[in-house]
């Protein structure tokens, strides 16, 4: 029975059968037509004709990025990360899959090997952002984070998956005596908290929580209740509903340094995580490398960022929202 493959499962395919289609023909412009591919009655297919035909494919030049981006560095940075840092890299993925993996990693027309490249790749990237993203820590930025944090509270929370449900239970909550880490223990859905009575610690930094519940617990009262939070999910239809109470606020220090390394995290996460920031890592070191770009087919992927200094050779850049999701989605993918 055909089995309809994940939108990750179709990104690893797509980009799987380019790389061997640019691997192959790669060694074509050694001569006018390369070997042949495709031989029938009266007719052949050229390495050469078949380069012709894929090269001008997003995904091809795409991936020609992607491998120009492993060379540049794995030559740059390639000591800085171990073998067992991709291995347990691996690991993760494979706990995540389980007995699927091979399956999985076979629809996507890769081996372990070639996925193990991937990921390395990826943790290549992420060291040179991490290190750029350290430059950061001026005194400037701290300010600026300290300006935008919000220190601990600690709330009960209470999760649903239906705005009804969460009005139904909002209203028993507001009830003269309700048992609010009871209503939690009772009704969430949220398996981390709920046995707790729904008690969570966090700050602005915190990920444990959407945005827009962080915000909305921050504006309460110490006892206060919010009104039926809706959380989007990352899929349409999938928005989770919180309602929550704050149970303890924490003054805020009127001195960003009694903060500093909270700060620290959040400025070299925050820049981690801007596109733009990471595609001016990536640019500055294919620009270091000289990268030249030989095929005008190609000059558009490696020049929107960056212009060339010639129409004819580019000394290049990176196109970077789009790699750094193809260089990062590794380990994204194995920690979803």
């Amino acid at each position: 029975m055909y089995k309809k493959r994940s939108k990750h499962e179709e990104k690893l395919l797509a980009g799987a059968i380019t790389l061997l289609s640019v691997a192959t023909l790669a060694a074509c412009s050694n001569s006018s037509q390369g070997a042949d591919l495709i031989t029938m009655k009266g007719d052949v297919i050229t390495e050469h004709q078949f380069y012709e035909e894929v090269k001008n494919n997003s995904t091809a030049q795409q991936i020609l990025l992607n491998m120009t981006i492993q060379k540049v560095f794995e030559k740059q940075y390639g000591s800085e990360v171990s073998d067992k840092e991709v291995d347990e890299a691996v690991a993760e993925e494979q706990k995540k899959y389980g007995d699927s993996y091979q399956i999985v990693l076979s629809r996507a027309g890769m081996t372990a090997e070639s996925r193990k490249a991937q990921i390395r790749t990826s943790k290549l990237v992420e060291y040179a952002v991490k290190k750029a993203a350290e430059a950061e820590l001026t005194d400037e930025n701290y300010k600026k984070a300290y300006d935008e944090y919000t220190p601990e509270v600690t709330a009960q929370i209470i999760k649903l998956d239906s705005e009804d449900k969460a009005k139904e239970v909002l209203a028993k909550a507001k009830e003269s005596g309700a048992d609010f880490a009871q209503l939690a223990k009772d009704n969430s859905t949220d398996e981390k908290t709920k046995a707790n009575g729904g008690e969570i610690t966090f700050d602005s930094a915190s990920t444990e929580l959407p945005d827009v519940v962080k915000k909305a617990a921050f504006a309460l009262d110490v006892n206060g209740i919010s009104d039926v939070i809706t959380a989007p999910g990352t899929q349409a239809y999938s928005n989770s509903f919180y309602i929550v109470k704050l149970t303890k606020k924490t003054e805020k220090s009127s001195n960003w340094e009694d903060y500093k390394e909270k700060l620290k995290t959040v400025i070299l996460t925050q820049k981690q995580n801007d596109a733009t920031f990471v595609q001016g890592v990536i640019s500055k070191e294919l620009k270091a490398a000289n990268i030249k770009v030989k095929d005008p087919a190609f000059q558009s992927i490696f020049t929107q960022y960056i212009q060339s200094d010639t129409t004819s050779e580019t000394t290049t850049t990176s196109s970077a929202t789009e790699t750094t999701t193809t260089a990062s989605e590794t380990t994204t993918t194995s920690s979803n």
